[in-house]
């Protein structure tokens, strides 16, 4: 069993997202000591190593290259959140440095590299987990409970969406040094479909007695970053640029039980946030945008949605975990309404006690898939892909397991 009792933590990829992720561990986590960090710019290492001295009062180390941190030995676990191109490549990295390894979300460039992040597993048996945090939300965790519960009946179907205005942080992705310009200008596929993708993927026991078959993707055309940086005049550099990524992706994934996830993309537009969390069973539904839980025989009279707007409050008492009920205020501040903490004392409670990782390296490597394959389908004109089975044929036996102890 592979534990460590001190968690000496080293952080890969010190932007935008590492900053939340480490300011929750500093404000929250005195259990946990901040001993390294690096990123390809000096000044985000120098910034880095100035929070943690001045939080923790000990100044860690900071490296400009992922081998000096995965060579520290006084390191012992990783988080990465670093450019989605470079995640597959440091997990790897990691798990052969024998370190516990923590990687944030992002789609996969190519089932080679989802295949060989399950062959370091496999290989080294280092304890890794995909850090998805819409797993942990709240809505998400309430409406497993009520599945688990069987108040739904048999699920057989599951939407979720990235509806995000990020024509912002898209457009000044060279001044921010954001990998996403790169990506939206060079790319057409699913790019971001952890999100919607992990908590429907649990809740169905994906790879664990259920497994993804097959996607079909297709795109609308690429507009609205294009009008967004019209409308703005900036960046000038922008401005004669053509963007490759679609306004909307809608994938449609069947799985073996005979249900059907379907996903949409929606960033170049303007949005209000919503990850469209839907779950349909035979005996009843949720529909996140309305917040509402329908169960078959009770109150059915009401025609319309708007009848039933806010009905799953009905249902927090009884089905809300204890997780979601203990969070403090902080810790629900601390990043994501508290789905960032949930995540992370998952993590390092699963590091010390070496306990399996409840999001582990098969979910990483199926949903990270689901990118490259969405670009092909796309390619295609929607035309079916195949999803491998990245656990070998072990999804037949392997036990569902969820992120949190319905009890």
């Amino acid at each position: 069993m592979y534990k460590v009792d001190e968690i000496r933590l080293g952080f890969i990829g010190l932007g935008r997202r590492g900053k939340v992720l480490l300011k929750n561990i500093l404000d929250l986590r005195e259990d946990v000591s901040v001993v390294a960090g690096c990123d390809l710019y000096p000044d985000r290492v120098d910034d880095f190593c100035a929070l943690v001295k001045e939080k923790r009062g000990a100044e860690p180390k900071g490296y400009a290259s992922a081998a000096e941190l995965f060579a520290d030995s006084e390191v012992n676990t990783v988080i990465i959140s670093a450019s989605w191109e470079a995640h597959v490549p440091l997990a790897i990295a990691s798990m052969r440095a024998g370190k516990i390894t923590g990687l944030e979300v992002g789609g996969a460039y190519s089932l080679d590299d989802c295949f060989a992040l399950v062959e370091a597993y496999r290989e080294t048996g280092t304890p890794f987990m995909f850090l998805e945090n819409c797993c942990f939300g709240k809505n998400e965790l309430l409406v497993t409970n009520l599945v688990r519960k069987g108040l739904f009946g048999e699920v057989v179907y599951g939407h979720g969406a990235y509806c995000h205005d990020l024509r912002e942080q898209i457009a000044s992705g060279a001044a921010n040094r954001h990998y996403r310009l790169r990506n939206y200008l060079a790319r057409n596929c699913e790019n971001y479909p952890t999100h919607e993708l992990g908590p429907l993927a649990k809740i169905l026991n994906v790879n664990r007695g259920n497994r993804m078959l097959t996607l079909s993707s297709v795109a609308t055309k690429a507009r609205g970053m294009s009008a967004f940086v019209r409308a703005k005049g900036e960046p000038t550099e922008l401005l004669d640029k053509t963007f490759m990524q679609g306004d909307v992706v809608c994938t449609n994934i069947t799985c073996a039980d005979g249900s059907v996830i379907s996903l949409k993309l929606d960033t170049t537009l303007p949005h209000f946030y919503s990850r469209e969390f839907t779950v349909c069973g035979t005996k009843g539904m949720f529909k996140e945008d309305g917040n509402v839980a329908f169960i078959d025989g009770k109150d059915n009279h009401k025609d319309g949605m708007s009848l039933h707007y806010n009905s799953a409050n009905d249902y927090h008492e009884e089905y809300l975990p204890s997780e979601w009920k203990t969070l403090t205020k902080q810790e629900m501040e601390a990043g994501h309404d508290g789905m960032d903490t949930l995540t992370l004392k998952a993590f390092f409670r699963c590091a010390r006690s070496g306990e399996e990782m409840p999001i582990d390296v098969f979910d990483a490597a199926a949903w990270m898939a689901v990118t490259c394959l969405s670009e092909t389908s796309i390619q295609m004109g929607g035309a079916p892909v195949e999803i491998p089975d990245f656990t070998s044929g072990e999804w037949v036996l392997r036990e569902p397991r969820d992120v949190v102890d319905f009890k």
